[in-house]
């Protein structure tokens, strides 16, 4: 592909994703894939540099763009090399005219930003958000992992994490042996260091309450050492569906998965009430924190969408809390940098529970209200919010 081609096949791909961010429709990563299973001509050099493309249009653009030609014409302003592959050849864009609009560079729509003052985020910290973020591995000492994996690839062990490894943005260990065999999992360092909030010991009763495809769940049965009870739930039967195959190739034996019917989870977990030694709920959030990976994400949010996140956020506290035994804990996680998914949601929840008291959940982060924060500015991670709550005895 010419340089051209690749520019008006960047602008076709935002167009895609700029529709989909307005209808709810497929992820950018989706829709990238799609554009390239029906185009073989494109080699792996041409569908890499126009993937760089299409993220760096949308890593610039923090109001979603009026069209693809705008979120590039953005970028074309700012880069004279992108600016040339508007060439007006056969397969190219046309010239960009002097007074042609433009996607304005931003990193999130206006009252988002309000919003991430208000929980103060200040701008340093809101634009790490959509910076390119690195690959985090957890080593599985399920399966022997050691952290020498990857050295070859530039793999470095994460202070404070004994089983974290980190590789370079781009870095790919899908086709590894590796991989393939379980010796290692794909998680973030953020999501490592809140799960270790449950602070989980060999032989325990955990509940992974939104389980989604098990990322947590692998995790806390590694801390386990596969020995005690752990059950997975979701209502998203296609994320949990996958979770059994992880595990079998994690060699996590101790994860269980329960199907949950949406509005109707309580009387599906009657049969656990008072028992577990630890909930989790990594609860359905904004994703504010996680743009680093879902940049185009911001463009999908709405003041509803969040408002119906807390009142889900606010019903799934008071669903765990009856699970938890005398004396356990209820580990409360969002990958959102929003108080009100986060701080906000911990003190409503006590003014509710007389008697629950709130624990240090973890030395990572940074002290938000009642639980702790990670930012990646400030700890080079995903964003998370995690609190660490006690039922009475």
């Amino acid at each position: 592909m010419t340089p051209g081609a690749r520019t008006q096949a960047a602008i076709e791909l935002l167009d895609q994703i700029i529709d989909a961010a307005r209808e709810n429709g497929a992820a950018a990563d989706t829709l990238i894939a799609r554009y390239f299973s029906t185009r073989r001509y494109a080699g792996s050099k041409d569908r890499r540099a126009v993937r760089e493309l299409v993220y760096a249009a949308i890593r610039r653009a923090g109001e979603a763009p009026e069209s693809g030609r705008a979120a590039m014409v953005g970028l074309a302003r700012d880069d004279d090399t992108i600016a040339a592959g508007f060439d007006g050849s056969a397969h190219g864009p046309a010239p960009i005219d002097d007074d042609e609009p433009a996607a304005k560079a931003g990193t999130a729509p206006a009252w988002i930003g309000k919003r991430f003052r208000a929980s103060e985020i200040d701008p340093a910290e809101a634009a790490a958000l959509v910076e390119r973020a690195p690959l985090d591995l957890r080593v599985n000492v399920l399966k022997g992992g050691s952290l020498d994996l990857f050295a070859d690839l530039g793999a470095e062990p994460i202070p404070g994490l004994p089983n974290a490894l980190r590789l370079p943005s781009g870095t790919s260990i899908e086709a590894s042996d590796a991989f393939r065999t379980g010796l290692v999992e794909v998680q973030d360092a953020g999501s490592q260091m809140v799960t270790h909030a449950a602070r989980v010991e060999p032989g325990m009763a955990v509940i992974d309450l939104c389980a989604g495809a098990g990322g947590k769940s692998l995790a806390l049965a590694a801390m386990m050492a596969n020995q005690g009870t752990i059950l997975a739930t979701d209502t998203d039967r296609g994320r949990l569906s996958r979770l059994p195959q992880r595990a079998e190739r994690a060699g996590a034996s101790i994860i269980e998965t329960r199907l949950l019917n949406p509005n109707n989870e309580s009387e599906a977990l009657a049969d656990w009430t008072g028992r577990a030694d630890v909930v989790l709920v990594d609860a359905p959030c904004s994703g504010t924190g996680t743009w680093r990976r879902n940049p185009e994400a911001r463009w999908r949010l709405t003041p509803a969408r969040i408002e119906r996140l807390v009142d889900t956020q606010r019903r799934l506290l008071s669903i765990a809390a009856p699970l938890v035994k005398p004396g356990g804990a209820l580990v409360y996680i969002v990958c959102s940098l929003l108080d009100e998914e986060g701080a906000s949601q911990v003190t409503r929840f006590l003014s509710g529970h007389p008697g629950w008291a709130t624990e240090q959940p973890m030395p990572f982060g940074r002290e938000r209200g009642s639980g702790r924060r990670l930012t990646p500015l400030h700890d080079a991670t995903d964003g998370f919010f995690v609190a660490r709550l006690r039922r009475p005895c």
